[in-house]
């Protein structure tokens, strides 16, 4: 099994040369999930996941990697459900997120980071508003909103 180092260092060359949408290096909100995971009390399995969370959905890396990768049934299992299809409805996503045993905690940390006002202020105001509108939504989707991240 890959340890938490090995899947942190995989994440970041996964990622490497990619930016969020502020310019910021994309590991650093990796990072800052893993963190507000183990912070929540999540265990090594969910801050593998947290790691991993936008590695498939980003194409940086494939569903065989992650079929094959040497990781637990279960960070697998949370990073499917924290991977958004084409098209798939907010809906079905947060469905998805609370049918699969560990996977809230990691969405919250990545909520909680995306929509951090000192990562949005940067942003400009059409893009902010849609950000925070669609980071609301999904909270109240899977029942976060009356918790604090």
């Amino acid at each position: 099994m890959l340890t938490l180092t090995e899947v942190e260092t995989l994440a970041r060359a996964a990622h490497e040369g990619r930016t969020d949408k502020a310019g910021r290096p994309y590991a650093e909100h990796l990072q800052a999930v893993a963190e507000g995971v183990r912070s929540r009390g999540g265990d090594p399995d969910q801050i593998a996941a947290a790691w991993l969370h936008d590695a498939v959905e980003d194409d940086a890396l494939s569903e065989t990697w992650l079929r094959e990768a040497a990781l637990s049934g279960r960070t697998k299992d949370i990073v499917r459900a924290l991977t958004k299809r084409s098209g798939e409805p907010p809906e079905e996503y947060a469905g998805r997120v609370l049918a699969t045993p560990g996977a809230l905690l990691v969405k919250e940390s990545d909520l909680a980071h995306n929509a951090d006002p000192a990562r949005l202020a940067v942003l400009d105001e059409p893009t902010r508003a849609r950000l925070t509108e669609k980071y609301a939504r999904m909270r109240a989707l899977l029942g976060l909103t009356g918790r604090h991240s």
